[in-house]
């Protein structure tokens, strides 16, 4: 669960223990409640030596957080922001605090700012303990309290919704294979649904095969359980568009590889395969439990990809949901197989625009490493819109060219197209794989660089980013305002 946020429902002089935020510049002199300490406070402001500083009375602590802002850039302003939550909730954590009044949120920051203080706080404080014996690691800070002024009641709404959705994505990547298999994934789904007020129907494998989907069905071939293909629905009574937004999302909960088998450490961390999956599943709990007026819907095919004697190997042809036949050079190029057929299936709601997202290639992770994530697509209506989105959440977007030459690369001899391109453009040639698949306005993210990341730093913990998540939401809040 995220940090509950609440006003203040007793005097400052009655809060248990205080954090009390100053600009580096400013006067203390505006916060009485540092009049005690305010000869302390302007000396050691002024030696710049410390950002936190830590006052006793009786039982009580006041703590004093100096901040400090050099930037001016304004989509890393607000990441610097962040990071100054974070930074705050690690030394409350390191305090042993569970609860803690909040002081000068106002003076401080605008609005927006202070949601993407807390969002430093909340992202930074996450940790997966699940499968821990002794829960002593546990950080601490369970509440905060706010002062009543620029931020309301319903930001703190949408604040708790949002990272409920985001610690659930969390959670999913973090979970090994032997706990999610593809149909454990799916019931996830199907739990999320019915908490947060969306649709959820689950293909089962006899469904899949009806439907030919021999992406989905080719990868699973190596697994002793079943694929599934899920299907979230959520449609508001008054949605502003007259056509669905569509997210798809990779669901490969664990990729060995198969036959074309990952080495050298490679294998290590796939079980977050299925990231994409998870996103766009937290996309939905966060629209629909914000109540955004637009139709949404969302597809995850998933399965594992691991080897058997009946696994997919090299030189094998695949016949995919729209009758395309693939030539498989690779099988460790399993992720788009199994998106395809989820395009595929899209041209059905005739949408106005589908983003997908999928940890799809390690060649864009060479890209854009873990600061980033590799765009690409036939849209060009909502592409700015994405980007800006990326630059305002700081789950930033790199446009990789998607040039028609890339399509002659995976050409095959022997069927309508091959999976893999060769050395040349790995990530184009993986989104011109996918295109073939498309006849809508349609948008590609591989966000292999930054979905689980190998350090912490700043508000960024190590493994699961949650990636994509808030980049979505606020993309449809926006085109639900765009609309109105």
């Amino acid at each position: 669960m995220p940090i509950a946020v609440s006003f203040l429902k007793r005097t400052i002089a009655a809060a248990d223990d205080v954090l009390v935020l100053v600009e580096k510049n400013a006067h203390v002199d505006q916060h009485k409640f540092l009049d005690p300490y305010k000869a302390v406070l302007h000396e050691k402001i002024k030696a710049g030596k410390m950002d936190f500083i830590q006052f006793h009375e009786g039982k009580r602590k006041i703590n004093v957080a100096i901040y400090v802002n050099k930037e001016t850039e304004t989509s890393y302003y607000h990441e610097t922001i962040r990071a100054f939550g974070a930074r705050n909730g690690k030394l409350l954590n390191g305090q042993k605090y569970s609860d803690i009044a909040i002081l000068g949120l106002n003076d401080l920051f605008k609005r927006e700012e202070i949601f993407s203080f807390l969002e430093g706080l909340e992202l930074g404080n996450y940790q997966f303990l699940k499968y821990k014996s002794k829960k002593s690691e546990a950080y601490s800070l369970k509440k905060i309290q706010i002062e009543k002024g620029k931020f309301t009641e319903a930001d703190i709404a949408e604040f708790t919704a949002l990272y409920e959705a985001v610690n659930i994505t969390k959670d999913l990547v973090s979970e090994p294979v032997n706990f999610l298999t593809a149909v454990q994934f799916s019931k996830e789904m199907q739990k999320a649904g019915k908490a947060s007020g969306f649709k959820v129907e689950v293909l089962s494998k006899n469904q899949i095969e009806a439907l030919n989907m021999g992406g989905l069905l080719g990868v699973n071939k190596g697994s002793i359980d079943p694929p599934t293909f899920t299907i979230m629905e959520y449609k508001p009574a008054k949605a502003v568009n007259k056509q669905p937004l569509v997210f798809v999302g990779k669901g490969v909960v664990f990729d060995t590889g198969g036959y074309s088998l990952k080495i050298s450490g490679s294998m290590l961390t796939m079980k977050c395969d299925m990231a994409g999956g998870a996103a766009v599943l937290g996309a939905m709990v966060a629209i629909a439990k914000n109540k955004l007026p637009v139709h949404v819907i969302a597809l995850v095919p998933a399965t594992d990809n691991k080897i058997s004697s009946n696994a997919l190997v090299v030189d094998d042809v695949i016949t995919m949901h729209d009758g395309t036949t693939v030539e498989v050079q690779n099988t460790d190029a399993e992720g788009r197989l199994i998106l395809a057929d989820a395009l595929a299936f899209a041209k059905k709601y005739k949408p106005e625009l589908v983003i997908d997202l999928a940890t799809l290639t390690g060649a864009a992770a060479a890209i854009t490493g873990h600061y980033g994530s590799a765009l690409m697509g036939t849209d060009t209506k909502h592409r700015k819109n994405l980007i800006e989105t990326g630059e305002e959440t700081y789950e930033r977007l790199a446009e990789m060219p998607f040039w028609k030459e890339y399509d002659e690369l995976i050409k095959s001899d022997i069927a309508d197209i091959r999976n893999m391109g060769g050395p040349v453009g790995g990530s184009m040639t993986a989104g011109k794989f996918l295109q073939r698949f498309t006849d809508y306005p349609w948008l590609h993210v591989d966000i292999a660089g930054p979905a689980f990341l190998k350090d912490a730093k700043d508000h960024h913990h190590k493994g699961a980013s949650a990636v994509g998540v808030r980049l979505l939401y606020q993309f449809t809040k926006k085109l639900a305002q765009s609309k109105k």
